[in-house]
């Protein structure tokens, strides 16, 4: 399966194991939960499911590469105790806690959170001494004489022989007790991924292009060539600074991300390419509805530049789209602030008249440290996306300017809460604006390509584009376009009228040329 497959089946599995019957057990028993396995090549996005899965199921997520462990640190340290047996007292060997097993306790103590998944990657690539360790512990669910603690579910990653030399084949027993999931890459499946996590534009073209470029393992001279998902989307985040800097983006840059000479070459080169084509055909003019006078070349032009300029216009619209979502999550929380000013002047006898200025700015300055410390302890749990730190600190910095503001205002209560109702106001009206700004460059979009190319491949394209987008659907469905219902609801409409016709050419039956 792809690895959205694998989140939905290992979430499906995290539910049912952690689901509880009218006494408060488990439904399936804690000694009969398999431990996930996850088994795919390597940068395919393995953990970063399962930071995805934590995060979307509200749980802890306690992460090890088991391969940077000893056996000392995985099944703790040896100690002699005294114990009595028989009347007669004997020194023991025990073992202090495995850092693995305290780690967990840690994270609930930060968290509060009793329930998580413990991930352990390259669970097959570990050390013989550390071997026979890993087989009891998926059996029994132990390290040394340590349980997981009850809630956590377990799930472990590892790659296939053929991507690391140092892989060990589990035996029969061992994987009859886990559940086993093969993964395989996926570009449609990572693409969904991509415009969530705002991947370089230029990098989803190029792979629009090349597909069999975006994961590749092969021998070559001087060992494995090799690009992977991973490799993908961290030479966009490099990309991106880069070009904040102004600094070039090289091949030799190119190729510390990309193992293989050969792609990296080829996506270096295109990389010039496709800022040729951003420089050429200007799409922030394109997106305001001023169409280039002279078409004909565009239209004669191969494929894949039609292509790169199609990348181009997405990736410019997805940065609207993505702003819109963050802006809104951002103004939704403000605006809970806000309102906590409006509800003490309503709670206040006398209204604005008897309210005081200085309670005002307290409450608002409370709301602020109280939304820190909760970002403080999210963060120090680990239990925030990237995503959400950005929004939440985003907010901080909102409610800081507010209190800047209002620190300013001299007055009564009325004076303080009016100046706040009028600076989210302000706020509020040039989020709108942007909204209207967004809504019509995507509308100028679809003229602009039918304008140009028709109602052929490209719209298609385009149209695929944005429904594979999670920010894109996220802004069409909550602002609405009336272009993209037009045409979306068109080509819907003409796929279905040719999986009829091809169903009833099927059964051998005359159609009339004009059904066709």
């Amino acid at each position: 399966m792809n690895i959205k497959e694998a989140k939905q089946e290992v979430i499906n599995t995290v539910r049912a194991y952690l689901l509880k019957d009218e006494t408060g057990a488990y439904r399936i028993p804690v000694e009969k939960q398999r431990p996930v396995l996850l088994m795919g090549p390597p940068g395919i996005g393995k953990t970063a499911i399962m930071e995805q899965i934590a995060e979307e199921l509200g749980i802890n997520l306690v992460s090890y590469t088991i391969t940077h462990h000893t056996r000392q640190s995985a099944i703790g340290l040896p100690f002699i105790s005294k114990k009595n047996y028989g009347g007669e007292e004997y020194s023991v060997t025990e073992y202090t806690m495995s850092e693995i097993i305290a780690a967990i306790y840690d994270q609930i103590e930060r968290s509060g959170i009793r329930e998580g998944i413990l991930f352990l990657d390259e669970i097959n690539c570990v050390s013989e001494t550390l071997a026979p360790t890993m087989l009891q512990f998926l059996q029994y669910k132990t390290f040394g004489s340590h349980s997981v603690p009850e809630g956590f579910v377990i799930v472990t990653a590892g790659n296939p022989p053929e991507y690391n030399k140092s892989v060990r084949d589990f035996d029969i027993v061992t994987l009859d007790r886990v559940k086993k999931i093969d993964i395989l890459e996926d570009f449609k499946v990572w693409k969904e991924y991509a415009y969530k996590m705002d991947i370089s534009g230029a990098i989803l073209a190029y792979l629009e292009i090349k597909k069999d470029k975006f994961y590749s393992v092969k021998a070559g001279v001087e060992g494995k060539n090799f690009v992977t998902a991973r490799g993908w989307e961290d030479l966009s985040r490099i990309i991106k600074v880069y070009e904040d800097m102004g600094l070039p983006i090289t091949r030799n840059l190119v190729q510390q991300y990309l193992e293989d000479p050969e792609i990296a070459r080829d996506f270096a080169t295109y990389y010039e390419l496709y800022n040729k084509y951003r420089i050429t055909y200007q799409v922030p003019e394109i997106l305001e509805g001023k169409f280039p006078k002279d078409i004909t070349s565009l239209v004669s032009a191969p494929f894949d530049e039609k292509l790169s300029l199609l990348g181009l216009m997405i990736d410019t619209l997805n940065h609207e789209f993505r702003y819109y979502a963050e802006n809104l999550d951002i103004e939704r929380s403000v605006f809970a602030e806000v309102k906590k000013l409006k509800d003490a002047v309503q709670a206040t006898a006398g209204g604005y008249e008897r309210a005081a200025a200085g309670n005002l700015l307290d409450i608002l300055k409370t709301g602020h440290d109280y939304l820190k410390l909760q970002m403080e302890r999210g963060m120090k749990a680990h239990m925030l996306s990237h995503y959400q730190e950005r929004i939440q600190k985003k907010t901080l910095l909102a409610l800081e300017e507010l209190e800047s503001r209002l620190m300013l205002v001299e007055g009564s209560g009325e004076d303080v809460f009016m100046s706040a109702k009028q600076w989210f106001t302000d706020r509020e009206q040039k989020r709108l604006s942007d909204i209207k700004a967004a809504g019509n460059h995507l509308t100028n979009a679809f003229s602009f390509i039918t304008e140009t190319f028709g109602e052929g491949q490209e719209l298609v394209i385009f149209l695929s584009d944005l429904n594979a987008g999670f920010y894109s659907l996220k802004f069409i469905s909550e602002c609405g376009n009336e272009a993209y219902y037009k045409y979306n609801q068109y080509l819907l409409l003409k796929d279905q009228r040719a999986k009829l016709r091809e169903e009833v050419m099927s059964l051998n039956l005359d159609i009339p040329e004009v059904n066709r």
